[in-house]
C-alpha cells in the first residue's frame, strides 16, 4: 500500500479535502468553493486542480498516493456511478469518479455522502474496532448509512440505508419531500420536530416564542427551562426517534448506533430518552446496543472517503 490517500467531501456550498496517511492520520484539509454554475460541469475539474496543487505545493509525487475517495449528496450505484445530484447542478447519471480520475491519474472511489460519514466514524470515530454500525445524522433532513463489515451497504440501488424515508407514522398524510407520506426524517429531522412544536402554538408563539423563530435549539433550551410544552415536544421527538432506532435496528443488528448531525449536540438530553424509548421498541437480543454521539463532526466524510479508496 502506498502512504497518502485523499478525501473530498462535496456538499451544496463547500468541497471539504483531507490529505491523509493510509493509517489515517490527517496530515492536512482545506475547502473550495463549489461552483454550481453551468450544471455544475466545473465541480470535479475544481476538486482535481486542487488536489494537483497540493501535491506540487508539497512536493509528494503521485506514485505516493494510494487515490481519491469522493462523497456527494446523492445516491451513487453499486458501480460508482453518481445517480442523483441536483443539489450541486448534475442532471441524470454522471460518472464522477472517471471524471476525476482521468484529470488527476489517481483511482477514485464514490459514495453517498452519508453513507461515506458512517465509514469515517467506523474508521476513525465513534465506530472505530466495530465491524458495525448504523449511523444517523439528524438535520434538515434525515440521513443515514450502514457499515457492515467494515465496509458501506449501498444496495441494489444505492438507496440502503435510507432511513428517512422509511414510512414509519402512517397517520401523517402530508407529503414528504420524496413524494411518499409519513416518513421518519418528516418527524425526525429538525423540521419534524419545530413540526410538533406547532401543535402547543398559542398566539402565534410557542413557549414565548414567536413561531418564526422557533429552532431545535430554542425548543432545548425551552426544555431545559422546564417549560411543559418544550417538555412535551422533546419527550415526544425522542420516544418517535427512539422507535424508529429500534426498527432499524431489528432488521440490522449493528454493533453500535451513532447520532451525528445538529441536533445531536443536545447530548445526554436526547440520547438519554433516545435510549430508553429504543430499550421499550426493539428486539430483545439487541436491547444493549450503544447509542452514542458521533466524534469527527463535519470530517467525517473526507475520513470516510478516504477509508474507501483503502477498501477497494
Amino acid at each position: 500500500m502506498k502512504k497518502y490517500v485523499f478525501g473530498a467531501d462535496l456538499g451544496g456550498t463547500t468541497v471539504k479535502l483531507g490529505f491523509f496517511t493510509t493509517e489515517g492520520k490527517l496530515l492536512n484539509n482545506w475547502e473550495i468553493p463549489t461552483d454550481k454554475s453551468d450544471g455544475g460541469s466545473h465541480i470535479i475539474a475544481d476538486i482535481a486542480a486542487s488536489i494537483d496543487g497540493f501535491l506540487f505545493g508539497s512536493g509528494i509525487p503521485k506514485d505516493e498516493v494510494e487515490g481519491i475517495g469522493l462523497d456527494v449528496p446523492g445516491a451513487v450505484s453499486k458501480d460508482g456511478l453518481v445517480l442523483t445530484g441536483v443539489n450541486i447542478g448534475w442532471e441524470g447519471t454522471k460518472d464522477a469518479a472517471g471524471e476525476l480520475s482521468a484529470l488527476t491519474g489517481l483511482a477514485v472511489a464514490c459514495a453517498n455522502d452519508a453513507n461515506a460519514a458512517a465509514l469515517g466514524e467506523q474508521w476513525m470515530g465513534s465506530g472505530k474496532d466495530t465491524d458495525s454500525l448504523l449511523m444517523v445524522t439528524l438535520g434538515t433532513g434525515v440521513g443515514a448509512g450502514v457499515i457492515i463489515g467494515g465496509r458501506i451497504v449501498a444496495g441494489a440501488h444505492g438507496s440502503a440505508g435510507e432511513v428517512g424515508h422509511t414510512a414509519l407514522f402512517p397517520e401523517l398524510t402530508e407529503k414528504c419531500g420524496c413524494g411518499n407520506s409519513g416518513c421518519f426524517e418528516q418527524v425526525c429531522s429538525a423540521s419534524g420536530m419545530v413540526k410538533k412544536a406547532e401543535a402547543y402554538q398559542k398566539d402565534g408563539c410557542f413557549a414565548g416564542i414567536p413561531m418564526e423563530e422557533v429552532t431545535p435549539l430554542a425548543i432545548y433550551k425551552a426544555m431545559e427551562r422546564k417549560l411543559p410544552e418544550a417538555e412535551a415536544v422533546w419527550a415526544s421527538y425522542t420516544e418517535d426517534l427512539g422507535r424508529g432506532l429500534a426498527v432499524f435496528a431489528s432488521v440490522l443488528d449493528p454493533d453500535i448506533i451513532i447520532i451525528g448531525g445538529g441536533i445531536s449536540h443536545a447530548g445526554e438530553a436526547l440520547l438519554s430518552p433516545v435510549r430508553e424509548s429504543y430499550r421499550k421498541h426493539v428486539f430483545y437480543p439487541a436491547k444493549d446496543t450503544p447509542i452514542v454521539p458521533a466524534m469527527l463532526g463535519n470530517n467525517a466524510g473526507i475520513y470516510g472517503s478516504a477509508r474507501m479508496v483503502l477498501n477497494r
